[in-house]
């Protein structure tokens, strides 16, 4: 079978290996679509020291059920179910999964990261995380579900509220989705970004309030937009450390911010701000129990996700849309690889 493969960073393929052979309590999937991710990216680019290499990557997969383990098989899934995965594989005894917050697991493997991922023409994985697809979603569709999860779970982890204004910080897949799911809810959406064209599009796809920080002053117009109130809830997408530090200046007193960026680095924030407002400060790791509200979502057209998606390619077209995706981020928003379609 094909699968897209980094052997080291900087080398990116699509190469033939052996079907794999599934083991207890798993299906064997004939993935239909597999989304590109920006951690794809920066594991091309060797910046994420989280994955080991040789990787075959990906983690946005939908596909159809092939062979499944009868004797272990949670959700009575059958040969022929079209499904979604949910990449985060925990181990079900820590405290965090103990809890129910199983993307915490202190043993965590994320598919294309610490363990092979699924943009390969079969794929085995656990059947208990997989989630049935409604009849008659759109494949391309079904492989955006992931990303919508992250955005929910930040928005979740802010308890957001219809009516509240969030800021959010970037203005890439994550921050969008998560404009568009808080417009979708209720609240008014305000996406903070340096990049004037990403900002303009997540305007064409109703977002209510956008900011280029890099020409405008973030706190006057965040102000402006909330009548002196600030944002009852930040998101930060970016993992820029200018950016968390300037989720304290406009964050509403007693509000609440959600970290979903990644920093590189520590950020230095005066601790006396967040006492003086009383501000909660959550972290927004991947995902957790949000694949069948997101799928809801995208199926129902509350949140329209095609916008998000710049083009469709082939599983041979993929290494070079990976490299060009690399080199020329701000041409593209949402990318999806044609992994299964057209070949039964």
């Amino acid at each position: 079978m094909k699968a897209i493969k980094y052997e080291k960073p900087w080398s990116v393929a699509c190469v033939d290996q052996e079907k794999p052979k599934c083991g207890k309590g798993q299906a064997l999937i004939h993935i239909m679509t597999a989304g590109i991710c920006g951690s794809d990216i920066g594991a091309f680019r060797g910046t994420n020291k989280l994955v080991s290499y040789p990787r075959v990557i990906g983690h946005e997969l939908a596909g159809v059920i092939e062979g499944i383990d009868p004797e272990d098989n949670p959700k009575g899934f059958k040969v022929g179910d079209k499904v979604i995965v949910d990449p985060y594989l925990y181990c079900g005894h820590c405290y965090p999964c103990s809890i129910g917050r199983t993307n915490c697991c202190t043993d965590l493997h994320v598919l294309g990261v610490h363990v092979d991922g699924g943009m390969a023409e079969y794929f085995c994985h656990p059947s208990k995380m997989l989630v049935k697809m409604p009849e008659g979603m759109d494949w391309t569709l079904a492989a955006m579900a992931e990303p919508l999860t992250i955005s929910l779970h930040g928005i979740h982890r802010g308890a957001l509220k219809a009516g509240e204004y969030v800021a959010i910080y970037g203005a890439g897949t994550i921050g969008v989705l998560a404009g568009m799911a808080a417009e979708a809810y209720g609240a008014h959406a305000i996406i903070i970004d340096l990049v004037q064209e990403r900002l303009d599009f997540a305007k064409s796809v109703g977002v209510e309030h956008i900011i280029n920080s890099g020409k405008e002053d973030v706190v006057k117009i965040v102000n402006d937009i909330t009548n002196g109130v600030g944002a009852q809830l930040v998101m930060e997408c970016t993992g820029a450390n200018p950016c968390i530090r300037q989720t304290l200046d406009i964050v509403c007193n007693a509000g609440r911010i959600t970290l979903t960026g990644w920093p590189s680095k520590e950020t230095s924030i005066p601790t006396d701000m967040i006492t003086k407002k009383e501000v909660d400060i959550r972290g927004a790791r991947t995902s957790a129990g949000e694949f069948e509200e997101a799928i809801e979502l995208i199926n129902s057209g509350k949140v329209d996700i095609r916008k998000i998606l710049t083009k469709t390619v082939s599983m041979e077209e993929a290494p070079a849309t990976i490299i060009d995706i690399e080199k020329n981020p701000g041409n593209y928003m949402k990318v999806v690889v044609n992994v299964g379609l057209g070949k039964d």
